[in-house]
């Protein structure tokens, strides 16, 4: 009988995310991933070297995802609205990323793919800042720090929901709260893009 080595891989893969989410890198061992896979940690071992390059493969395709599922179409402000939505819709279904990026922030030594994900990031600045010139996104913001605040507005709703229930009020299964959060993020990031809301600022401070 073959052996299915992309299954196997597959569940060693989906096992590591399940332990690194909930336990961090260092939290997290060989035994316990080959454990929840029901694979020999051997075979760990054999098709991705060690706990370091699973963690990073991991982690990379899990952003690989995101950046799969969540694309700027456009330089509008529906669009920039619209990528703070989708960007919020996939940490709701995907709450282990957060946790994921929480755990590397944590880690010292330099970040997964930091090469390659800096030029992801640096991209959509640079969309950014094409839409500022063209006068669809307000041209005193800092594009890099728009991309971040954005991110940030989406995703942190998943990365504490323990804070986001005590602030609300709400459990986090509640279906119409989770609908009105991501309301808000959409509106809030085409507020904060909006070319009119510095200058309506500037109308309106004493």
């Amino acid at each position: 009988m073959a052996w299915d080595t992309d299954g196997t891989q597959r569940r060693l893969r989906d096992a590591a995310l399940v332990e690194f989410a909930a336990h961090g890198f260092e939290g997290t061992t060989v035994s316990s991933i080959a454990t929840r896979s029901g694979v020999n940690k051997e075979r760990l071992y054999s098709y991705f070297g060690d706990k370091k390059s699973l963690w990073d493969l991991v982690l990379t395709t899990e952003l690989e995802r995101l950046a799969t599922a969540v694309e700027l179409a456009g330089a509008g402000l529906n669009d920039i609205g619209e990528f703070a939505g989708a960007t919020y819709d996939y940490h709701a279904a995907h709450p282990e990323l957060g946790r994921l990026l929480q755990w590397e922030g944590l880690q010292s030594g330099p970040p997964a793919h930091a090469e390659v994900r800096t030029t992801h990031y640096r991209e959509k600045v640079a969309r950014f800042a094409s839409a500022q010139r063209d006068g669809f996104v307000d041209p005193e913001i800092d594009p890099a720090h728009l991309v971040f605040t954005l991110i940030a507005l989406a995703a942190w709703w998943q990365t504490v929901p323990q804070l986001a229930e005590m602030i609300t009020g709400a459990q986090p299964d509640d279906q119409q709260e989770r609908a009105a959060r991501r309301r808000f993020v959409v509106e809030a990031a085409r507020r904060i893009a909006s070319p009119s809301s510095s200058s309506e600022s500037a109308r309106t401070s004493p």
